[in-house]
């Protein structure tokens, strides 16, 4: 997944979720081992420290741990991992529901349309 990171939001914050949603996703697995911080900088294009500052807080929130001379690991917390998809998926359903509210549906029309367009996806 490529890095698409810009200047409207701390970088260090949308390291963060970058990797969360790489977790989620299975990119990174229970237990795997991560690259280097020089390594995931490079390919982020950031500073490493600006790298280390997100690893740092992503290990204070427990998704992954530092084993002193080998590196970094992400959780073996499954019930963690699969916390933070929940609440990845919330906000991303807060948002759509906001957007859908300022376009002026209501719930019922936008069960409706969610409906259709799930029908949709069963066909292809």
């Amino acid at each position: 997944m490529s890095w698409n990171l810009n200047s409207d939001r701390p970088i260090f914050q949308q390291i963060i979720e970058h990797l969360e949603l790489e977790i989620v996703q299975g990119v990174y697995e229970p237990g795997q081992k991560l690259p280097s911080v020089r390594e995931l900088a490079a390919q982020a294009t950031v500073n490493p420290n600006t790298m280390q500052r997100a690893l740092s807080e992503m290990e204070r929130m427990g998704l992954m741990h530092s084993e002193r001379t080998s590196g970094r690991y992400i959780t073996e917390d499954e019930s963690m991992i699969k916390t933070l998809k929940k609440e990845l998926a919330g906000g991303e359903i807060s948002r759509f529901l906001e957007q859908m509210r300022r376009l002026g549906y209501s719930g019922e029309e936008l069960l409706d349309i969610l409906k259709e367009e799930m029908c949709k996806g069963e066909e292809k």
